[in-house]
């Protein structure tokens, strides 16, 4: 099955501000013990979003019902930093979520999250904030991400973002799951293998 061309994202978004979001934030490490990544979006952000000692809900953005729904992410700078896990990303996209804007990102989060089909653009701390401000005042409002223009539309505004070219490149002309790819070469490897001479084994 061909992957889809990611070239644009349109959604909701909700800020979680700060910078060095790492990992384990994202999805705590006693959370990994599953067998698939099916069900990780329940335990997104899990220590931040509940109290420590007695498990009531914060106000973390993700509980405020204004919030709910949104599919573009937030954040500043380093996100998904720490261990390596593919689990944080998975957790992200099985939350809902469709792409990231934040400062910056760890290298490896960056390339789990473009192997999901996930886009993790970056923007400038001001920019950002005016995003955040917009959704702030009203969180209906709609933001795009771009990926062929390089810019996020949003409540009559439009910044300008980066993505790193090969990331961006796979996005938008359906290569980011490698595995995937392989996998629709299959038949032409079987068609190939067909025509070669057959060559007995002692």
């Amino acid at each position: 099955m061909a992957l889809a061309k990611i070239t644009s994202v349109t959604g909701r978004a909700v800020p979680v501000v700060g910078n060095d979001i790492d990992t384990d934030r994202i999805i705590p490490a006693r959370f990994m013990k599953c067998v698939t990544f099916d069900g990780l979006g329940e335990f997104l952000f899990n220590d931040v979003r509940k109290d420590p000692k007695t498990g009531a809900t914060t106000d973390h953005p993700l509980n405020q019902p204004r919030y709910q729904g949104a599919t573009i992410l937030l954040s500043g700078a380093n996100f998904g930093c720490g261990s390596s896990r593919e689990h944080a990303p998975q957790a992200i996209q099985k939350y809902g979520f469709k792409a990231i804007i934040a400062e910056s990102y760890a290298e490896i989060f960056f390339g789990n999250s473009t192997t999901l089909g996930m886009p993790c653009v970056t923007a400038a701390r001001e920019d950002i904030a005016k995003i955040a401000a917009a959704v702030d005042q009203n969180p209906q409002t709609e933001v795009t991400i771009d990926l062929v223009k390089l810019e996020v539309r949003f409540a009559g505004q439009t910044v300008k973002i980066t993505q790193r070219e090969s990331a961006r490149d796979a996005l938008i002309n359906g290569r980011w799951d490698a595995i995937g790819e392989l996998l629709d070469g299959v038949p032409a490897v079987k068609t190939t293998a067909a025509k070669l001479p057959y060559l007995a084994t002692a």
